[in-house]
């Protein structure tokens, strides 16, 4: 049954995935086209997260912007990130203040003349959809107004990764790398939201895609989104643009990098190198190893729709049933896929005390899901695997990722232990 109230909210808002496409790239600058705390609460939930420091520009709209329109203070936000930062790129989002007051950030910007810096409007209102969303409007909104067609095509591959961590990004590189094959990364957070601390510090972290990638995704071979809802439209956009083959796979699990690697090997003519066949069967080793202790555990999965697809997916191969299914993200998508996955609960778009209800309610043995699931753990008493953003109650997460075979053989030795640690407290 619906409520016409959320108690527990468990999705957050567009801007915070804007910018975290923008961080994965080299020398951007997210800038909120709103208020103070439009920016700051973001900066701190990334720090937190990612433990890196990260930095975030804002018009500061105020009492007197919210009446009479936000272009001036638009105007020289953009005109000081330039002075201070000499960035590549600008990213200027909306918030929800300035989508309600209606400024024209497209009409703004066109007006403008920015020197060598691009910048690109991205429209992120909170009051619609969520994170997710967010990321995927900044990542199609980056494609569209920077992409160009050229001659001759580069035979590259575009891979578009969603909201995962560096650990991820990082694990898609080691499993294309030996496949000797040309890619472009979109966005690639592995560096900027990863760096070591080295003197001199740059004025902008090492690594990201460059804008001159941006530019020359059109001229790729095909693109590959890693999150349907997380970078999917950028890649339909590549598709029906420019032509290119087009498809969507969140590499967890065995049967899930499979596909990745074979529709890689489709757009590229690339064969799989042996040293993937002996990841794949590392994978499966590990996978025997702990059977015995994950069959015919109850799962509840709580992560963004592609993630937890696919986790749902890799439960079952470990012989453990997913009870539950759940996104704060409201899709038809997931809806229909979840159905495919689970005999169980889907909780589409829905908070975390409905979340809490139904782990209750469906005798779960483990939860999967982030910080903000750790009191249903121990409200419940059942063991639970830290995944998805934000993670900030245990350090170093976002360094190991869950894709390709070695993160699975990572992500399967955490749902072990957590289920012995889990049988260990009695």
């Amino acid at each position: 049954m619906m409520r016409s109230v959320t108690i527990n909210p468990a999705k957050i808002c567009q801007p915070i995935g804007a910018m975290y496409a923008l961080f994965g790239v080299h020398a951007a600058v997210p800038l909120v086209h709103g208020s103070q705390g439009c920016s700051a609460y973001p900066m701190r939930m990334f720090n937190r997260h990612f433990g890196e420091p990260v930095q975030v520009a804002v018009s500061s709209l105020g009492e007197d912007a919210s009446v009479f329109g936000g272009k001036k203070n638009l105007v020289e936000s953009i005109k000081n990130v330039i002075a201070r930062r000499h960035p590549e790129l600008i990213g200027v989002m909306t918030t929800c203040l300035s989508e309600t007051i209606g400024d024209d950030i497209d009409g703004i910007i066109s007006e403008g003349n920015y020197e060598d810096s691009k910048v690109v409007p991205i429209h992120t209102p909170s009051y619609v959809g969520s994170h997710v969303t967010g990321y995927d409007n900044a990542l199609k909104a980056l494609v569209t107004h920077l992409s160009e067609e050229s001659e001759p095509a580069n035979a590259k591959l575009n891979i578009l990764p969603g909201m995962v961590n560096p650990g991820d990004v990082i694990e898609i590189k080691q499993m294309l790398d030996p496949m000797n094959i040309s890619y472009s990364i979109l966005s690639d957070i592995s560096e900027t939201l990863n760096a070591p601390l080295m003197l001199p510090k740059p004025p902008f972290p090492r690594g990201g895609s460059s804008v001159a990638e941006l530019e020359d995704c059109a001229n790729a071979r095909g693109v590959i989104a890693l999150c349907e809802h997380a970078g999917g439209s950028a890649a339909v956009y590549l598709k029906g643009k420019y032509g290119m083959a087009a498809d969507t796979i969140c590499p967890i699990g065995v049967a899930n990098t499979d596909h990745f690697l074979d529709a890689v090997g489709d757009m590229t003519g690339a064969k799989i190198p042996y040293s993937l066949e002996r990841e794949r069967g590392r994978l499966i080793d590990a996978m025997v190893d702990v059977h015995m202790k994950t069959c015919g555990k109850r799962a509840a999965i709580f992560a963004d729709p592609d993630i937890a697809l696919a986790l749902a997916e890799f439960v079952t191969e470990l012989g453990m049933e997913p009870v539950i299914v759940s996104s704060s993200t409201a899709s038809r998508k997931f809806l229909q896929k979840a159905k495919s996955v689970t005999d169980g609960e889907i909780l589409n778009g829905r908070d975390l005390y409905e979340l809490q209800r139904a782990v209750k309610d469906n005798e779960v043995d483990i939860l999967f899901g982030n910080t903000k699931c750790t009191p249903i753990a121990k409200d419940e008493d059942v063991a639970f695997v830290r995944c998805g953003f934000p993670v900030y109650d245990r350090v170093g997460y976002h360094r190991y990722g869950f894709m390709g075979y070695h993160g699975g053989v990572y992500l399967t030795d955490l749902i072990a232990n957590a289920i012995l640690e889990w049988g260990e407290r009695g």
